[in-house]
């Protein structure tokens, strides 16, 4: 899907709905890499941590995560595999519907905006009513499997 990163809901809105529910949305800390990578083992799956991994390669990592009271409810990267894509992402399902996933995805867009980005692309979406109501964003016709149809299916 795209995004156009020019035409985003406010970050600071969400940033406050998120306080209000004691939640933090914050980027994530070089020194807690194996934490936050461990975490996405565990939560999401063994190619999500890989695309996690890549996000500490920079200096400033291109990973949000939220969090309360130091324990992660989800995380969400960008500028993991691919220049100017989202993506992975995942919220606890017993965090689900309060916000927390708009609020990383939101946090990245604007992430990218602020790198020069004109326009966002979310890889592997799964259903797409969410990013369209969350960022306006829109499919880009024939674009599956995209960038990921020469990744290795390691079976468990």
């Amino acid at each position: 899907m795209l995004v156009r990163l020019y035409d985003l809901p406010s970050l600071d809105d969400e940033i406050r709905k998120m306080e209000g529910l004691g939640i933090r949305i914050i980027r994530a800390f070089p020194p807690n890499r194996e934490h936050i990578v461990s975490w996405i083992k565990e939560h999401s799956s063994l190619y999500a941590a890989g695309e996690a991994e890549c996000c500490f390669s920079r200096k400033r990592p291109t990973l949000f995560i939220a969090a309360r009271d130091n324990e992660i409810l989800g995380y969400a990267c960008y500028n993991a595999t691919a220049p100017d894509f989202f993506g992975p992402t995942k919220v606890l399902e017993s965090e689900q519907g309060k916000g927390i996933g708009r609020a990383l995805l939101i946090a990245c867009m604007h992430a990218l905006r602020e790198e020069g980005y004109g326009y966002a692309i979310i890889g592997s979406v799964g259903p797409t009513a969410f990013y369209e109501k969350c960022v306006g964003a829109i499919p880009i016709p024939d674009s599956t499997p995209g960038l990921y149809a020469d990744m290795l299916r390691i079976k468990k």
